[in-house]
């Protein structure tokens, strides 16, 4: 327990060391964010901080926790999305050359054992091996999940703190379920690996919390949305219980259904998928009167709320794990509408913007 305390702390203070250095860095070598008409700030700000967090977090655990196969995959593929977003950072990547190295990144932990084998029929309680959709599966999900922080990185602060708490709430549930199991080292394993995460991601938010002095970048929501990702596959994935496939899901509740809502919103107006827009969860509260500082706090709070619903669901019957699915459902599609986010109901025209300088 004192390694893994020690571990937690070391990502801590390694995170409050490196980021001032990586902004250096990072302004030293034009990694910088340019502002435009999607964007929320109007200054230049260097970007690339995802390579402190993820220093701080490769280092701790190098240093002081056990090497399992797992964790090398988990290293190796992070250490890949890393670079990918750094080259995104300074030189700018096509979109298909992101997707081409995300895939690369996410087949890379397979050999490690870190795959989706099967699934619960959340209908039947029955188990679902999945064969050889096991790896495309494993792949889409980690996609997916690095895509989806990325797209919810547009404020101070708000890819960093949903993920720090997308973190603890992961380590939670893998600790309960550890309990549960019969004390799984591999759910144990998880949780450590998440709270170090989490403590690497807030020595972070002592520079990125508004008013920012650096932007994770690509670097950074990439590695956030791929860690936690292959998180939630090694210590989330192998419970047999019928719910059990909804819990990662409703863990990264905000960047799944922020993306989600795009499509939806991009499909409803007839718009391309993939084209850019400013109504994103957190561009609409500002739209609706709520300053910077607000909108990041509220969907912090949302997190949380979607992260005790997910711990909720790892410990209450099937029955009552389903009427708090659905009260969830209703209250996000009720919420979404109300705001704005599916495009079917606009708010008022945003007018608070950040005004931030390097």
């Amino acid at each position: 327990m004192l390694t893994e305390i020690a571990a937690v702390v070391l990502a801590l203070l390694l995170s409050l060391l490196l980021t001032p250095w990586v902004r250096r860095l990072a302004i030293k070598i034009n990694a910088i964010d340019k502002p435009n008409e999607r964007k929320v700030h109007r200054g230049l700000m260097p970007r690339m901080g995802g390579l402190a967090v993820y220093l701080s977090f490769a280092l701790a655990v190098l240093l002081l926790h056990p090497i399992s196969m797992p964790v090398a995959g988990l290293l190796l593929g992070g250490l890949l999305i890393v670079l990918l977003g750094i080259i995104d950072d300074v030189k700018g990547l096509p979109a298909k050359v992101k997707l081409a190295g995300q895939i690369i990144a996410a087949l890379a932990v397979v050999p490690f054992g870190i795959q989706v084998d099967f699934i619960t029929n959340p209908l039947t309680g029955g188990i679902m091996h999945l064969g050889l959709l096991a790896v495309p599966l494993t792949v889409f999900w980690i996609i997916s999940v690095t895509n989806a922080v990325n797209l919810i990185d547009g404020l101070d602060g708000l890819a960093g703190g949903t993920s720090m708490i997308a973190a603890l709430t992961i380590a939670a549930v893998a600790w309960k379920q550890g309990l549960i199991y019969g004390g799984s080292g591999t759910h144990f394993e998880v949780a450590v690996l998440a709270v170090v995460l989490a403590a690497a991601i807030l020595g972070f938010l002592r520079y990125n919390f508004y008013p920012a002095k650096i932007f994770l970048g690509d670097t950074g929501s990439m590695f956030l949305g791929y860690c936690l990702a292959v998180l939630a596959v090694m210590g989330l994935t192998k419970s047999a219980a019928a719910i059990s496939v909804f819990i990662p899901i409703v863990i990264l509740g905000i960047p799944l259904l922020d993306t989600f809502f795009a499509i939806i919103r991009r499909c409803y107006k007839q718009q391309p998928i993939f084209q850019p827009d400013k109504e994103h969860l957190h561009h609409r509260l500002m739209a609706i009167g709520l300053s910077h500082r607000q909108t990041v706090l509220v969907i912090y709070g949302i997190s949380a709320l979607l992260g005790g619903s997910a711990f909720l669901l790892n410990i209450i019957t099937t029955d009552r794990a389903v009427l708090l699915l659905a009260g969830l459902s209703l209250l996000i599609i009720l919420g979404a509408n109300r705001i704005g986010v599916t495009g079917r109901k606009k708010a008022p025209a945003a007018g608070t913007h950040r005004n931030l300088e390097m």
